[in-house]
């Protein structure tokens, strides 16, 4: 089957989760991302975490997966000329080393882009290739908190929530960058840096409240706001049922939802405090959201759900990590499947986000060992023979 992808050569020199998750997005649709690691036996990625099932390396292994492993000793002469001879026959090189450290260095845009100027370098930063904080470790941690995201997500009085889910855009983000810098090489055959950060992502994983703030500004933008204090009583706030699961609303337009919505939750649709949109969102809209606390807690979340299902209305129930892992939906979507893992047998693993009809993502290999490819690698993209891999080996340059 033809891959969306195919034919284009990815050398992938990162060890962030987020970064190396962004391209195995191209390994999935065909890409040959070859991920170059140390050749003692592969960089912080592949350190054990807290939480591995038997010893199953799961973050590792979502992240590598459709990718090749080359072990080299980039330091070593020898190890240095492989690197550039990948370099110069790929696509698009990628790093997460901080701006500041690759200035001037082996590996800096100058010095690969003089030896190949239509080299797409790509480098996934914490803060940005500019200002002061760009050599800033990048953790998501400290990008999501800048953003103004963390402090408005609880509740009033408790402390900051940190989501981590910013870190995911920025993922997205430079296999994007990526491809629409491909996409002008192809076109002008031009080369060019791309720059994806965490901080750039976790402001766009905020867009729907930060660019609200740059447009409205206000008091009410910057503190969190109690669900009991909704500006609609319909559309954003959850509400307790009787089995202590949460249920939601996505109403913003109550004149077209009430009158089936307040037969289904009890009330008189003619009731003279909430019978206009004004009086729902403005006038009566707290008493509107005491009486639908009290009213939700009436029944568990199921009831609800199989209610707005029913009568076509958008709400539904707030689940846990439970729920998508057993819904056959997911599966049949293949946003998650089952892998034969040649270690711990059969697990679970997160699929493939995007859907293409003619040429979708596909697994042909789990995560690599770390210069189990090696060999391939020089022999079929560099066309070295066997007797030179064979000294290379036995002098440590490469493993």
């Amino acid at each position: 089957m033809t891959k969306a992808l195919g034919g284009l050569l990815v050398i992938d020199t990162t060890s962030a989760f987020w970064a190396s998750l962004g391209l195995t997005l191209l390994a999935d649709f065909g890409a040959d991302v070859i991920k170059v690691e140390a050749r003692a036996g592969g960089r912080r990625m592949r350190a054990p975490g807290v939480y591995e099932p038997d010893g199953w390396n799961y973050l590792f292994d979502l992240a590598n997966r459709n990718k090749r492993s080359l072990a080299v000793d980039a330091t070593n002469a020898e190890g240095a000329e492989i690197l550039r001879s990948l370099i110069a026959v790929a696509d698009a090189f990628v790093t997460d080393e901080a701006p500041g450290q690759l200035e001037g260095s082996e590996w800096s845009y100058d010095r690969l882009t003089s030896m190949k100027p239509d080299l797409v370098y790509a480098v996934a930063s914490g803060f940005g290739p500019l200002g002061i904080d760009r050599d800033t470790p990048a953790l998501d941690e400290l990008a999501a908190g800048r953003t103004g995201m963390l402090p408005i997500l609880p509740q009033p009085g408790q402390p900051p929530v940190y989501p981590g889910t910013g870190q995911m855009y920025s993922s997205v983000m430079l296999a994007l960058g990526i491809m629409t810098a491909l996409n002008h090489r192809r076109k002008t055959g031009e080369g060019q840096r791309v720059d994806v950060s965490l901080l750039g992502g976790n402001m766009y994983g905020a867009s729907l409240d930060l660019q609200a703030y740059l447009a409205i500004g206000g008091e009410r933008f910057l503190h969190p706001i109690s669900r009991m204090d909704a500006g609609n009583p319909m559309s954003g706030p959850s509400y307790p049922s009787a089995d202590g699961r949460w249920v939601t609303l996505t109403m913003p337009d109550t004149g077209r939802y009430w009158p089936q919505f307040a037969e289904v939750v009890g009330l008189d649709p003619d009731d003279p405090r909430f019978d206009t949109h004004e009086k729902r969102c403005e006038d009566n809209r707290l008493e509107m959201i005491r009486v639908l606390d009290e009213v939700f807690r009436r029944q568990p979340a199921d009831h609800w759900r199989s209610e707005f299902i029913a009568n076509g209305l958008s709400g539904d129930v707030i689940e846990d990590f439970s729920y998508p892992t057993s819904d056959p939906e997911a599966r049949e979507n293949r946003y998650i499947m089952e892998v034969q893992h040649p270690g711990v047998g059969r697990v679970d693993m997160l699929g493939f986000p995007i859907f293409m009809s003619d040429t979708p993502a596909s697994l042909e290999r789990l995560a690599p060992g770390a210069g189990q490819d090696t060999a391939e690698i020089l022999c079929t993209t560099l066309n070295y023979d066997q007797s030179r891999i064979s000294r290379l080996r036995k002098s440590g340059v490469i493993s």
